[in-house]
């Protein structure tokens, strides 16, 4: 229609709703037709009732009232800490070839790891010569794997993408997702974007430029598990960006260096934290280190903050994770959606995370998941 034969808008205006040709530019953007006014005048007299329009235009698409490519928001009226939303819906449950070991939750209804609760309390253990090469070779495949996943960070790919290539690089590798039903997590890798500290669940959300993005691998394979995670840039990223990811590297490689027989599992917080203050960061304390193996969670359990009341002294055979989680600014506290997974920071500012599995030798420490250009 011709700007010329609509009327003004305005429900109070002083000049009888003549035809108008001003028209609010917001509603051109979201492509509402017929906006316009005769002056500004009316424009700005209405604009609190008007602006009504384009709240209701932004209104998320819903699971009821999906978008034109059939994705909708699962949690439309709840109140996020920052701008990343999920989207849904997920892709079905990926399947795992029957010839390929798994841990007990894998099919359990409820995904809970029994034997991990039947051994709950238990002091660390040891591994024999035979189970340490079996963790060595879990652990190398979870890098190879790692580091496909990170060859697909880009621009305009969705975290379930990444979680399809991982999940058939796992299967590939005869070997079973980790994460894939334990406790219910439904995703073969956790794809944790700008404010979300971990455990992301992997949705049709396409990266965009400037995000940075953490994926988590885990791997089980001749019946041990392998644990360890990175973020990354998705493009060119901000400063802050860049700082965040920088120190938090640092706090898990400076932590790694005093890993030796002997040393208390508490110190590792003591190491951390002053890093991560000195460069304007807080450290997670809700989610931990911890021990794996054959269980995928174990003792012992590791803070990454200072002034913490870890028991325990590293041994030789000892395997356990340091994954340092890292807030921009000084708040460390964690906020869930509604998925009952996902962990974002309460402000909305950026987090990021390394992980890496370690095992404590005779002599130091080793760096079982280790890439190329990690310790």
């Amino acid at each position: 229609m011709s700007s010329a034969t609509v009327l003004c808008q305005s429900s109070n205006c002083p000049h009888g709703n003549p035809p108008s040709r001003l028209e609010c530019p917001t509603c051109n953007k979201l492509g509402i037709r017929g906006s316009f006014f005769c002056g500004q005048e009316c424009f700005k007299s209405n604009w609190k009732t008007h602006k009504i329009i384009h709240d209701l235009a932004r209104s998320p698409a819903t699971a009821a009232n999906p978008s034109q490519d059939g994705t909708f928001q699962p949690f439309a009226n709840f109140d996020y800490s920052g701008t990343l939303r999920p989207t849904y819906p997920l892709s079905p449950k990926r399947e795992v070839p029957d010839h390929i070991p798994r841990p007990d939750y894998a099919t359990h209804e409820d995904g809970v790891p029994t034997t991990e609760m039947k051994r709950s309390g238990q002091p660390p253990r040891l591994l024999s010569p035979e189970e340490i090469e079996k963790m060595k070779f879990a652990c190398r495949l979870g890098r190879e794997v790692l580091d496909i996943a990170a060859a697909m960070v880009r621009p305009g790919v969705t975290t379930d993408e990444i979680d399809a290539v991982v999940h058939q690089a796992t299967i590939d590798r005869n070997a079973y997702p980790s994460p894939l039903n334990y406790r219910n997590f439904p995703k073969s890798v956790c794809t944790s974007v700008n404010e979300t500290i971990c455990h992301g669940i992997p949705d049709r959300r396409k990266l965009q430029e400037g995000d940075i993005i953490n994926l988590g691998v885990f791997h089980y394979s001749i019946c041990f598990h392998a644990d360890l995670n990175a973020t990354y840039p998705v493009g060119e990223i901000d400063e802050d960006s860049k700082k965040l990811i920088r120190t938090t590297r640092q706090c898990l490689d400076e932590a790694i260096k005093i890993c030796k027989p002997g040393a208390l599992f508490r110190d590792i917080g003591k190491v951390i934290e002053p890093i991560a203050r000195a460069n304007g960061c807080a450290v997670v304390r809700t989610y931990t280190g911890h021990g794996i193996n054959d269980l995928f969670h174990t003792a012992p359990n590791i803070p990454h903050y200072a002034k913490n009341k870890a028991v325990g002294t590293m041994k030789p055979g000892m395997c356990f994770t340091i994954e340092p989680m890292i807030n921009l600014g000084s708040n460390w506290d964690t906020y869930h959606w509604p998925d009952n997974w996902t962990a974002t920071t309460v402000d909305g500012k950026r987090s990021a995370q390394f992980e890496e599995t370690l095992l404590i030798t005779e002599t130091g420490v080793e760096v079982l998941t280790a890439g190329s250009t990690d310790l």
